[in-house]
């Protein structure tokens, strides 16, 4: 049986109980104190229990027996138990016959961690030791004989039910049921359902402290019961006191209809469903979950928080802006307080990872969760099913295509019923489905045909989500409209959705080092009185190409004493628990950042050929939204560069021009202008597909536009331009300016330029002081060696 020590107990006596125990430590057998008459003797003014307990009706009893469970970790203790992931050490155990008084057997059992290591706490509170638990048998064995002993003691006092009554919820939903799930082993139906003792307690004496500050000590004090922690063990002291405040708890002549009737309940599994944009969420229930594998399914994430109910269809899996998951979730449970017991799980593992884990808001679940879609909502309709989904179907591809490449071994839930086809807004099929299967064997059997062959193309099959299903079908393919693709060539876009700041003025301010929760309203509160002075739609938030905040944001002020005087006032002010800088920027070097480019001691290095990582400070999808003119949208190509200093000024006011009277935030080319939106730019790939980058493709017309038009470069300060060709791919800033020794110029005027598929280019633009330096440089310098390459200069 392993380290088991068994006391036992007899019958009560009239409103208390007798008990023999024996003693752990020396073998010896002790009376214990009826517990109802040292009631009277310390309350002789009363001839009932004290307190009087409250009354309370209810239907039925849920069993006939309580299992009072007292356990503890190698880590932390009390309130913090189970918070730091270490593993069960030690159960303790009594039966209690609620109708006929009686206890059973008291069982101490030590349980071997495969960590054996204990916390200092864990040592001195407990008294075990590592050598001790190093000879107790693992988990399974010991739940194994726990039930064998349970059984044998409901036996001994004629009763078949019983229901598990814990100090608080943390044993069983933080220790038992995450640890159990981690080590793969299956937790029987009594495990789902237990009494928690301090919830009890407050509902039968109304002048009690609150549950969270309840502990076995207060509440034994509170009916007059002692305690003598120094001459009973850990663990068997504390269940001897919940029993004497359970028999408290009960009226001299117990019916079936008082106490201990509505269990708390954990959920056997998560449950998938729609969730409607009209629907109400409490912010208390909702948090966000960062850090997951990218293959994480939402019940790998119920199996993370296993143990707290989750909300029907709680589980909104995060995407980036290309449609892939992100790593980030949305998780909402069925009340505060499950909510508050998962944030206590904050960097606990997933397998080898650690999992952030912070509170979030109602309205950002309804932004990744929310739908209306009727196919959607009857989709999802089929509750408990699992959802695959399938990418790169031929656009030919019938119902009874798919149904006939997955096979009669993984049949669809409701056959044709149980697929999705994601179409484009006109009809014409993406090449995804999403399809439901009733279980878990049949989702798996349809695992294993991922990249196998329908008709001339390889299909792929994902785990899929309900909220990855309204993500994918309603909020990105129905929201913006897409128009046919014309015909190469492909010229990247990089559409600003803020207003367009040009020029040098040093109008605006950067704020470096954000908490990464900081939002809109942080920054108004902490910009204080200055916020009076920020332009409309001044405030921008910067992302990293992750998606995620990147503690960076610009603000264009009104002029550029009102930024110098915000920079001088906020700089290293607190935000939250985080200092923040403020620097005074130019409108160019904002620019350059927000498209994507990167501000730092080795200079500006220029955004990829992508679309800007930026985004609200919440993960809402953006929307459709007027169109821009051809001439507001930025191009990166060597035809589009600037012949003259007068055409770059005139440039700048037009294209301030245009964003002064185009006040949205997200911008599209207009239809007018020919440029169309090529699917790629908004195709949402699941894991492992091919990263898709934001084109617009145009007809020959349109480039040649485009070649003739005037565009303001991105650089850094004023002075003569000098393009460089034949640069080594490997070139960097440092070498560039070794090149270029004896020419007093720094690495802000140094811009690397890249090629469509956001690689370097071979070229660069440089900035001199003077027209002089730049033809002194290009007389000098041109055509000699940088590395192996012949670099050539030419001045613009």
């Amino acid at each position: 049986m392993g380290f088991i020590y068994s006391l036992r107990a007899s019958p009560c006596v009239g409103s208390g109980y007798v008990e023999a125990a024996l003693n752990p430590r020396n073998g010896t057998c002790a009376q214990m104190t009826d517990i109802g008459r040292e009631r009277k003797k310390n309350h002789p003014h009363t001839n009932q229990l004290f307190p009087p307990p409250v009354v309370m009706t209810a239907s039925s009893l849920h069993s006939d027996c309580l299992v009072v469970l007292f356990g503890a970790t190698a880590g932390a203790y009390r309130a913090k138990l189970g918070s730091d992931e270490r593993e069960l050490i030690l159960l303790v155990w009594q039966v209690v016959d609620l109708h006929s008084k009686k206890v059973g057997t008291l069982h101490k059992c030590l349980v071997k961690a495969d960590n054996l290591e204990l916390s200092d706490q864990c040592r001195e509170v407990t008294g075990l030791t590592s050598e001790g638990l190093s000879k107790a048998e693992p988990l399974d064995r010991v739940l194994q004989q726990f039930s064998q002993l349970v059984s044998s003691d409901l036996k001994a006092l004629g009763r078949n039910t019983y229901t598990f009554c814990t100090d608080g919820q943390l044993l069983i939903r933080q220790v038992l049921h995450p640890e159990a799930s981690k080590k793969n082993l299956l937790l029987s139906d009594c495990f789902y359902s237990f009494f928690d003792l301090r919830k009890e307690f407050h509902d039968c004496y109304s002048n009690v402290a609150p549950v969270k500050d309840q502990t076995i000590q207060s509440m034994a004090e509170y009916i007059g019961f002692r305690i003598d922690e120094t001459e009973e063990d850990f663990g068997v002291w504390q269940v001897k006191a919940m029993v004497a405040v359970i028999f408290n708890m009960l009226p001299d002549t117990c019916v079936a209809d008082d106490r201990f009737t509505v269990p708390e309940t954990v959920k056997y599994k998560y449950e998938t469903g729609p969730c409607s944009k009209s629907e109400a969420v409490d912010s208390e229930t909702v948090i966000r979950a960062r850090g997951l594998p990218w293959q994480s399914s939402d019940q790998d994430i119920a199996r993370f928080f296993k143990g707290l109910n989750i909300a029907k269809g709680g589980v909104a899996l995060c995407l980036n802006a290309q449609g892939r998951r992100n790593g980030e979730a949305l998780v909402r449970f069925v009340n505060s307080e499950q909510r508050d017991l998962a944030l206590e799980r904050h960097k606990h593992h997933m397998g080898s990872r650690y999992i952030e884990v912070y509170k979030a808001t109602g309205e950002e679940f309804l932004k990744i969760a929310g739908g209306t879609s009727h196919e959607v909502a009857q989709f999802l309709s089929k509750e408990n099913q699992v959802i695959i989904r399938m990418r790169g179907l031929p656009f030919t591809a019938t119902p009874e295509d798919v149904l006939g490449f997955l096979g009669p071994e993984c049949p669809v839930t409701g056959g044709k019923e149980g697929l999705l086809f994601v179409k484009y807004p006109d009809g014409r099929p993406t090449g995804d489905a999403f399809v439901l299967f009733a279980c878990e064997d049949y989702a798996q059997n349809a695992l294993k045909k991922h990249k196998e062959i329908l008709g001339k193309r390889y299909i792929e099959l994902f785990r899929s989500t309900a909220a990855e299903v309204q993500q994918q079908v309603l909020n990105r393919y129905m929201s913006t409209p897409l128009i046919p693709t014309l015909p190469t060539p492909i010229i990247p876009v990089m559409p600003p959705p803020y207003t367009i700041a040009a020029g040098s003025v040093r109008d605006c301010v950067r704020l470096r080092g954000l908490p990464y929760t900081a939002g809109i309203d942080d920054i108004l509160e902490f910009m204080g009185d200055a916020t009076v002075d920020i332009k409309p739609h001044g405030v921008h938030m910067v992302l990293n190409q992750q998606g995620r905040p990147s503690g960076d944001a610009f603000i264009q002020m009104k002029s550029s004493d009102r930024a110098f005087l915000v920079a001088q006032k906020c700089h290293k002010k607190m935000m939250k628990d985080r200092y923040v800088e403020v620097f005074q920027c130019s409108g160019e070097e904002m620019n350059f950042v927000l498209m994507g480019g990167t501000l730092n001691r080795s200079g500006l290095s220029p955004p990829p050929c992508k679309l800007p990582c930026l985004s609200p400070p919440t993960y809402a999808f953006q929307t459709a939204a007027a169109v821009i003119p051809t001439e507001a949208a930025i191009y990166q190509s060597q035809a589009l560069l600037p012949q003259s200093r007068t055409q770059q000024a005139s440039a700048a006011a037009a294209a301030a021009a245009v964003a002064a009277a185009t006040p949205t935030v997200t911008y599209y080319p207009a239809q007018a202008a020919q440029l169309y939106m090529n699917y790629t730019a908004y195709y949402p790939s699941p894991p492992v597909s091919p990263t898709t980058v934001g084109y617009i493709t145009a007809p020959q017309a349109a480039v040649a536009a485009a070649a003739s038009a005037t565009h303001t470069p991105m650089l850094p300060q004023p002075g003569a331009l000098v393009r460089m060709q034949g640069l080594p791919y490997n070139a960097g800033m440092k070498e560039i300016l070794s090149f270029f020794q004896g020419y007093q110029l720094h690495a802000d005027a140094i811009l690397l330029l890249y090629n469509f598929s956001g690689q370097l280019s071979g070229e660069a633009l440089v900035t001199f002081p003077s027209l002089d330096s730049a033809k002194k440089a290009v007389a000098e310098r041109s055509g000699c060696l940088l590395g192996s390459h012949c670099v050539e200069l030419c001045l613009i």
